[in-house]
């Protein structure tokens, strides 16, 4: 097996050759015109120059590199000092441009994800300062006509009084929301996982929203009678809370006489999958990579007519993760849309 050695080495090992042949045949001639010639002394004198060029060589060689290499990493702040020290020094120039550009292209992708962030946090400040500035200029100016003489007339007083609470519920709510997708971003999420029936939740959040659903005459109904309880283990209240996004969002984007129907399925061994399906609108196929994304709305306007925090579905996905399961989505714009998520069952 050949030896393998290191480029600067090579270097130094053919410098030191160079060195070697051209002072051995300066003292062989020396010796042959003013003494006696010996092969002996030539060749101890070739050996102790080959190993006192090479070594000379390489420490020269290492630490002129290193020096520069060095002053490249701190100018453009690939590397910190303290690594460099921390590590044996390499003048191997192939492992070196490894190195560099194994740095650079870590800085790159640090500089491209940070771009994103900020583009993101931007976005996100405009998304809050837009979602709360409605109702918050509703409010003020529903009090500013009360302070402005309306009080006095007391049947338009009630009406304005009860507007302005509506906008006020509608920040209250967005604050609410705001505080919970903080949480879970962070990953304070602080689930308390329980053994409950997931047919007798649903039913209890057909049961909360059927006032919501009767103003657009929306049916909300198993596909099929369920007679046994399905048993799953998960935290109850959260995923309550994720039901109550997921048909709360098709009541408001379902069709008038329509219906929201829900369906439960074995996926495998230990998985259910609860598939949440209306009629409605639908999505377009562009912007379903995007409806998990804080404050996206595919209708804006329409959107924010119907109220929310535009953070429904940001907090679903956040509390699927936050139980290692997947959610799906399937939608057909004008024919309707099918949100679905796994849980894991109990025998």
């Amino acid at each position: 097996m050949p030896l393998n050695f290191k480029k600067t080495y090579r270097f130094a090992v053919i410098s030191t050759l160079y060195i070697t042949l051209f002072s051995t045949c300066l003292v062989g001639v020396l010796l042959v015109l003013f003494a006696t010639f010996s092969w002996q002394f030539c060749f101890a004198f070739a050996l102790g120059i080959a190993i006192f060029s090479f070594f000379v060589l390489q420490y020269r060689v290492e630490h002129f590199i290193y020096r520069r290499v060095k002053k490249i990493y701190d100018d453009v702040s690939l590397l910190d000092s303290t690594t460099l020290r921390s590590q044996s020094i390499t003048t191997d120039m192939a492992t070196l441009t490894k190195e560099v550009k194994k740095f650079a292209t870590d800085k790159k992708i640090e500089i491209e994800n940070l771009k994103v962030r900020e583009e993101y946090r931007r976005e996100f400040i405009g998304n809050v300062s837009h979602e709360l500035k409605t109702p918050l200029f509703t409010v003020q100016g529903y009090l500013s006509t009360l302070l402005d003489g309306a009080m006095k007339d007391k049947d338009l007083r009630k009406k304005y009084l009860e507007r302005a609470e509506k906008g006020v519920e509608r920040l209250i709510y967005i604050v609410e929301d705001l505080d919970m997708i903080s949480k879970l971003e962070m990953g304070d999420l602080n689930l308390e996982f329980s053994e409950f029936n997931i047919v007798e939740l649903i039913q209890n959040v057909f049961d909360l929203l059927e006032m919501q659903a009767d103003k657009k005459n929306i049916i909300l109904m198993f596909d099929r009678k369920y007679n046994k309880p399905i048993i799953v283990f998960a935290d109850q209240e959260k995923i309550q809370q994720l039901l109550t996004n997921l048909i709360m969002n098709s009541i408001k984007y379902g069709k008038e006489n329509g219906t929201t129907e829900v369906t439960i399925e074995d996926l495998v061994k230990n998985k259910i999958i609860v598939r949440v399906r209306d009629n409605g609108e639908g999505i377009e196929q562009q912007h379903i990579p995007r409806l998990f994304e804080r404050f996206f709305r595919v209708n804006k306007s329409g959107a924010r007519s119907e109220g929310g925090s535009g953070l429904g579905l940001s907090i679903v996905k956040h509390i699927i993760e936050g139980h290692n399961e997947k959610i799906y989505i399937e939608s057909e714009f004008g024919k309707g849309s099918e949100f679905s998520f796994t849980l894991e069952k109990q025998k």
